[in-house]
């Protein structure tokens, strides 16, 4: 026997576990059994009579055992900002923080809007053989929101959707073409909700901006280009994904377009519904992102917002920068947080609230961003063996520099959370394990 073939056939028991699976509901005691990259079989009876020899044991000591994390707004800085994050790097945050599959937004250097972009990320990730790590293709020709890029080409190679990344594609002419093209390709359209001249400030506006002397950034311009884009569905039957919501108004809208039976989706990050615009402080660039924090009453509302489902997935929206980046005065900063080790743990905080199940909230990191996007997500006989263990209880103080992400830009320095990743899995091959 080869030796890859006697990868193939390795087989694994995982016992002792609580199994949790969004796809089907499953919530029980029970073991599962790997088989190479697959699930061979799972259940509350499975190995009752003892494991046959010549199978690997792992205990889970009544441990959650979930599908693995999929991530689906990532910025990974490779190419050309490697100095913030590569792929490799960006991959082993990811393990850490129970993620087997990110999405990467095309904002590189080059930027993903050619066939020879989406193979390099494609061909990386093989060589780097941790995470699974997919890549959405640009909407416009160098994010300059004016010529569509060759959708179908790059969906061909691998695009999983098109999105112009951090920049909203302004131009309502350009949006209608490419929520047309995109129902001839067969893909989703993701939108920076955010009216650029309405979005020229550096916070949102409001009592805090005025005192700390910043500009603000109306609440208004999310709501105005996600009501706009709404329409554009209405027009072109186009698939639609409204990216990092942070506000009551726009996600009122969304709940209004899902109600009329549009195709329309949406996402938020967990910074949107633990934190407020007081995170901002005197000044803590680390809490600046885009777009910003808002109120206290948005951020409850993107809290019931992923309770009631109206949100179909949490993204960590990962956006690593150095210190040269961050340590600016307010204006100058570069916006994001460094998101993919705490994506878990500040999610789980809606179940320890009592918002939310268990179930429900995994459904919101597993098999919401696996529907939107094409991908398998599930504990099934057959599925891939992407799994995350973890106990929702444990509690940890966040310390960002611990983190395997080249960067350290988090506002969560010192937070207290519950929830601890035991172990990461991708296609039956442990890549990380406390």
């Amino acid at each position: 026997m080869t030796a890859q073939n006697a990868q193939t056939a390795r087989r694994v028991a995982y016992l002792n576990a609580r199994l949790l699976d969004p796809a089907s509901g499953l919530d029980t005691p029970g073991a599962l059994l790997t088989e190479g990259p697959s699930i061979a079989d799972l259940g509350p009876g499975l190995f009752r009579d003892g494991v046959p020899e010549g199978i690997e044991t792992m205990d889970c000591a009544g441990a959650c055992l979930a599908p693995g994390l999929i991530d689906m707004r990532v910025q990974l800085r490779e190419p050309g900002e490697e100095h913030k994050e590569t792929i490799q790097t960006a991959s082993m945050a990811a393990a850490w923080g129970g993620v087997t599959s990110m999405v990467a937004l095309p904002n590189t250097d080059p930027i993903v809007d050619d066939v020879a972009s989406v193979e390099y990320i494609a061909r990386r990730a093989r060589e780097i053989k941790q995470v699974k790590v997919y890549t959405y293709a640009a909407i416009t020709r160098r994010l300059e929101g004016q010529e569509i890029t060759e959708m179908g080409l790059l969906r061909n190679y691998g695009a999983l959707g098109f999105t112009d990344g951090l920049k909203a594609v302004a131009h309502a002419g350009v949006m209608r073409r490419a929520l047309s093209y995109s129902r001839t390709v067969g893909a989703v359209i993701l939108q920076h909700p955010e009216e650029p001249t309405l979005a020229t400030g550096v916070m949102n506006s409001g009592e805090l901006a005025t005192r700390l002397g910043l500009s603000g950034i109306a609440p208004h311009a999310e709501t105005i280009m996600v009501e706009r884009d709404l329409r554009l569905v209405e027009m072109t039957g186009g698939r639609y994904h409204a990216a990092h919501l942070s506000t009551a108004a726009a996600i009122e809208a969304m709940r209004q377009g899902k109600a009329r039976g549009l195709p329309v989706t949406c996402d938020t990050a967990p910074h949107y519904f633990t934190l407020s615009e007081d995170a901002v402080g005197d000044y803590r660039t680390f809490a600046k992102v885009s777009p910003p924090l808002r109120g206290e009453v948005d951020r409850l509302a993107v809290a019931e917002a992923v309770a009631d489902g109206t949100i179909d997935a949490i993204a960590s929206d990962h956006a690593p920068h150095d210190q040269d980046s961050k340590r600016l005065p307010f204006g100058l900063a570069e916006p994001g947080i460094a998101g993919l080790e705490t994506l878990l743990p500040l999610s789980l905080a809606l179940v320890h609230q009592g918002k939310l199940s268990l179930l429900d909230l995994l459904a919101k990191l597993t098999l919401g961003p696996a529907r939107l996007l094409g991908l398998p997500s599930g504990l099934s006989k057959g599925l891939p063996a992407d799994l995350t263990i973890f106990d929702p209880d444990r509690a940890w103080r966040i310390d960002p520099d611990s983190f395997c992400s080249k960067s350290k830009n988090s506002p969560f320095e010192d937070y207290e959370v519950r929830g601890k990743v035991l172990r990461t899995v991708v296609d039956g091959r442990t890549i990380f394990a406390v």
